[in-house]
């Protein structure tokens, strides 16, 4: 290994390939149910299973959802795109082939977020292999068994351009995926079923430089983290291959998620080795007009877009993202909003975030909770007209996730309200009362003895006098003026003092903090 080549420093390129099981009620080319879980090969047909002299039919509802799909990920529908026998021989599929699109694809063309989409293409599925054996795979198996209940389920194929460049970026924008093709309802989306599949191609090149490096393929990565850890396990893979003066081979790996190792499965295929031709047995695609625009008007807002507009009611990006990307977390901000359109969004989106969501358990969706948006909405309006301290208000909403119910009257019934006017005078003057001696070492300059009185008062107020400086700015004006004060004069007489620039000038009287002309003569102490 040449010193420049121990160096040099080395960049990942990483483009995707996204597999996506469609919701249809039926399967791609045949009229059997799609399921889930059902016992093994109860969900077949002659055409499905690749009998001879069966003749496969488009499954109209999946040609939708492509383009559905094509239009969420802006992308050019082709005005006609064909189907392809992609040939190969494996146990999972019967007819030794599989129908795919080949060179004329669906769409084409199109992006997501900072990620160019190369194109999307409709397919179906293989049937499932199941190994017997320790690992679950079919190296060391001791036998394997087929179901072909999956086998024909009609699939999107998704691939990006190699846009992405480290394999955090490259999950984050798996995820970024997964929930835009969420909110179209075209798939469910879950990974540990198999509805959503997610391959990584992985080179790595030179920083700096344009030349590609030669790509491996991960297969079927079912999980964000699976993906980031099979990501970053395959780079440092080929970056030591390179270090070391060795070549990168095209090949196709399995990353074994349990011990993070990477293990060869088969060399990579190229589009020869499939010897694609055109499905003869199936017709052209041809959008219409018609279809198109019932394509698009089955558009929701995509989350990107949701996210931006979060953004301009003020919520701080990391919030926006949140809200827009788990659905019904902003499903249940926009409802609680719309029931209290005085509560600050900033502030609301935070309690939703951080607050609601800790409290939900195993509560996927707020909705489905005790704390009903208006319920939460009135909550944050009672904190920001200072009704009720922060903490006061998280006890409450401890309150409302097991019980639910109305906000003000569980403040009222706990008495965690914040004490205002008069009572908070009469809380003040009986703690520096009680803590006579706290204050005469205030007085004598012993800052520290303002804790003790801050503390009192905060316990008699819940908690509910939230700005401390208050209460150590009463406390030290005791050391500027009598301790006794029979009336109030302290506050109605004017008051002669010196400005910034030197001069003596007459001011109007001081009111004191608790909006009253009388006092007593502890009242006269907390004069500031």
């Amino acid at each position: 290994m040449s010193e420049a080549t121990a160096e040099r420093r080395y960049e990942p390129v990483i483009g995707l390939e996204i597999h996506l099981q469609l919701s249809t009620r039926t399967k791609m080319f045949c009229g059997c149910a799609l399921s889930f879980g059902d016992a093994p090969n109860t969900h077949t047909c002659p055409i499905c299973l690749g009998h001879p002299g069966t003749l496969p039919v488009t499954n109209a509802e999946a040609v939708h959802f492509g383009l559905v799909i094509a239009l969420a990920l802006d992308c050019d529908i082709a005005p006609r795109s064909i189907f392809h026998r992609k040939n190969y021989f494996y146990p999972d599929l019967p007819k030794g082939y599989q129908i795919s699109q080949y060179d004329i694809p669906l769409a084409r063309d199109g992006g997501l977020g900072e990620v160019r989409i190369h194109r999307v293409h409709l397919e179906e599925d293989a049937a499932k292999l199941v190994h017997a054996g320790s690992s679950g795979r079919i190296h060391g198996a001791e036998a394997s068994v087929v179901d072909f209940n999956r086998g024909g389920t009609p699939l999107a194929e998704i691939v990006t351009e190699p846009d992405l460049r480290s394999a955090e970026e490259a999950a984050d924008w798996a995820r970024l995926l997964r929930v835009t093709l969420k909110s179209t309802g075209v798939s469910d989306v879950n990974m540990e079923e198999g509805s959503l599949r997610v391959d990584a191609n992985v080179s790595i090149r030179p920083a700096g430089e344009a030349t590609m490096g030669t790509k491996t393929e991960l297969k079927n990565m079912n999980s964000f983290n699976f993906l980031r850890r099979g990501i970053e396990a395959e780079i440092a893979r080929q970056e030591a291959i390179v270090r070391a003066g060795g070549e990168v081979e095209q090949e196709t790996l399995h990353y074994d998620v349990t011990t993070g190792a990477l293990t060869p499965l088969r060399s990579k295929e190229y589009a020869h080795d499939y010897r694609y031709f055109p499905e003869p047995d199936l017709v052209p695609l041809a959008p219409t007009e018609e279809m198109i625009a019932r394509a698009r008007d089955a558009l929701p807002e995509l989350p990107a877009a949701r996210a931006g507009r979060f953004e301009d009611l003020g919520l701080p990006a990391d919030d926006a993202r949140l809200l827009a990307f788990r659905a019904e977390l902003g499903d249940y901000f926009e409802a609680a909003l719309a029931a209290d359109g005085e509560v600050e969004p900033r502030v609301l989106a935070s309690w939703v975030r951080n607050e609601l969501a800790a409290r939900l358990g195993d509560v996927e969706d707020p909705a489905e909770s005790r704390v009903e948006p208006a319920a939460l909405a009135r909550l944050v309006a009672m904190v920001s007209a200072k009704r009720i301290s922060g903490s006061a208000a998280k006890e409450v909403l401890d309150v409302l996730a097991v019980e639910g119910g109305d906000p003000e009257a569980i403040a009222a019934e706990r008495s965690l309200e914040l004490a205002g006017g008069d009572e908070l005078t009469a809380i003040v003057e009986r703690v520096l009362e009680q803590n006579a001696d706290a204050v005469e070492k205030v007085r004598a300059g012993n800052e520290k003895a303002i804790g003790a009185i801050i503390g009192a008062v905060m316990r008699e107020t819940k908690g509910g006098l939230t700005a401390p400086r208050r209460i150590i700015g009463w406390t030290k004006s005791s050391s500027r003026r009598s301790a006794r004060c029979p009336d109030s004069s302290a506050w109605t007489t004017p008051v002669t003092r010196r400005s910034l620039s030197g001069r003596r000038e007459t001011r109007p009287p001081t009111t004191p903090p608790w909006g009253s002309s009388g006092g007593s003569s502890t009242r006269a102490t907390l004069a500031s």
